[in-house]
């Protein structure tokens, strides 16, 4: 007997959940082996059921919905037959695994939706995930996966996931774990001459979220915003997106271009320590020139120091945030490059006028960091992990750096110029010959399996000089050789072609 007689009245659809599937039967008008057929089919088609899933048996479905399992094996039956499901013995009844006949999900038939201007405008960031991994990654920003200290974090991380700790686990600081502010400050202080306590740090979500807080606590809309050209594009699309007027100016090989700074400019992005992309730092001529343009027109300066611990050569300069004496500069910076992207950590030291505005903001984006990687990464600081890390992974590096840099004043020396630099993990390189055309040899390189940078994608305006950049973190040194070889193969022919 039917468990909802009135069911051929019903007016509405039933949803159904089984076998861990979830979905709805419109069973209106069109007879019930007609609804659980079309109502699976649509699933199918558009994706909420996925090839190899496997569908409730007969018997169970007809009792959740009440009809007659008859009903329900003739819907199975066509859709079997028609190639949407197939019987296995012994298993069940499972969507065909067929790709062909997937679509993808149905769009609205109209757009009432609209993101704003600046993020319809945006750039996508590319998706490491979806790339096919290159024979030779010359790619930059990357550290060597394989140098993670995988099992002394393992140890870490398992220390902080005592039951005690979870069941004592509460919403906390916005600011982050006191412990870890405290260690950073400790180490910033030790290896970047940074001026900070625990009371000045914030610990984010990677460097990109302290930019995204220190955005939306200072600019205001139209603000003008002045950034490094070429520069890093994330943070010039993120200006914009909070409805700054983004301003690219030149730098030179002393760093930003101080004198073409335009007057309006409220905010402006530096990456001192180590030019991204070109590689050079600032010098200390020009960081003082930069603060005293900041206090002539009350400008706030962020200082984004994301891999300065690599250091090869000479002596660090002292950051603007502790030449700084009236409060200017936020400083930012991140464990991505001397630990691992995986981590997703970073920290800004700011001038105590903001922490409450920025902890506002950072409680509002997502409260805090998972507070078991922030214990873990505190005790891994206090106890010399990193400073362990740091010191041999630097070595590994620096052999890797010098290796390349034979190469370029070698055997690639008449076709690159290497732009001088003493720190980072990449080194760049400007093409000698003016017409030859950047797109083109990096597009033969990946060609050739090299995945390599080229100057232009970090510039907001069309590029005033061609060059390469070419990243050391993420290749080994035994592959460096047949990298560079390759390199100067694929560069050969198109050097003698013009640009474009």
């Amino acid at each position: 007997m039917c468990r909802y007689p009135r069911l051929r009245k019903l007016t509405s659809p039933i949803y159904i959940f089984a076998m861990d599937l979830f979905f709805k039967l419109d069973l209106c008008e069109r007879g019930l082996a007609q609804g659980i057929y079309d109502s699976l089919r649509e699933a199918i088609l558009d994706g909420r059921l996925a090839p190899n899933d496997r569908l409730p048996p007969t018997r169970e479905l007809s009792e959740s919905l009440g009809v007659s399992r008859h009903t329900v094996t003739t819907a199975y039956a066509r859709l079997t037959a028609e190639g949407f499901l197939e019987g296995r013995v012994g298993a069940g009844t499972f969507v065909a695994p067929t790709k062909d006949l997937i679509s993808k999900r149905r769009a609205p038939s109209a757009d009432v939706l609209h993101a704003r201007e600046a993020f319809r405008k945006a750039a996508p960031i590319p998706a490491h995930d979806d790339v096919v991994e290159p024979r030779f990654d010359l790619s930059i920003c990357f550290p060597d996966a394989t140098l993670f200290p995988v099992d002394d974090w393992r140890r870490y991380i398992s220390r902080e996931l005592r039951p005690s700790a979870i069941r004592k686990a509460r919403y906390r600081d916005p600011a982050g774990e006191g412990r870890l502010r405290d260690a950073v400050a400790r180490w910033i202080g030790l290896s970047r001459s940074v001026r900070a306590g625990a009371d000045d740090i914030i610990v984010t979500h990677g460097a990109q979220q302290a930019l995204d807080i220190i955005g939306r606590v200072l600019i205001e809309p139209g603000m003008c915003v002045a950034v490094e050209e070429p520069g890093y594009p994330p943070a010039r699309w993120l200006f914009a997106s909070l409805g700054a007027a983004v301003v690219p100016v030149p730098v030179d090989n002393e760093g930003i271009i101080v004198e073409a700074l335009p007057r309006r400019a409220r905010l402006i992005y530096v990456t001192p320590s180590h030019q991204f992309p070109l590689g050079m730092p600032m010098s200390l001529e020009r960081r003082h020139a930069l603060l005293a343009w900041s206090d002539r027109h009350g400008a706030a300066i962020i200082e984004d120091d994301y891999d300065s611990e690599y250091r090869f050569a000479n002596r660090p300069l002292e950051p603007l945030q502790s030449l700084d004496c009236n409060g200017r500069v936020i400083y930012v910076g991140t464990f991505s490059k001397v630990l691992s992207p995986v981590l997703r950590l970073g920290f800004l030291v700011a001038p105590a006028s903001l922490i409450p505005s920025l902890c506002a903001a950072k409680q509002l984006s997502d409260w805090h960091e998972p507070l078991t990687a922030q214990a873990a990464l505190a005790r891994y600081l206090d106890d010399g992990g990193l400073a362990r890390h740091v010191q041999r992974t630097r070595r590994i590096y620096q052999e890797r750096r010098e290796h390349l840099a034979h190469f370029l004043d070698g055997p690639l020396g008449t076709m690159l110029k290497r732009i001088p630099s003493a720190a980072g993990l990449h080194i760049s390189a400007l093409l000698h010959d003016p017409k030859a055309s950047e797109d083109e040899i990096v597009r033969l390189a990946r060609r050739a399996g090299i995945a390599i940078n080229g100057f232009a994608q970090f510039h907001a305006s069309p590029p005033t000089r061609r060059g390469l950049m070419i990243g050391y973190g993420a290749i080994p040194l035994e592959r460096l050789d047949e990298a560079m070889t390759r390199l100067s193969s694929v560069m050969k022919a198109p050097l003698s072609r013009p640009a474009g």
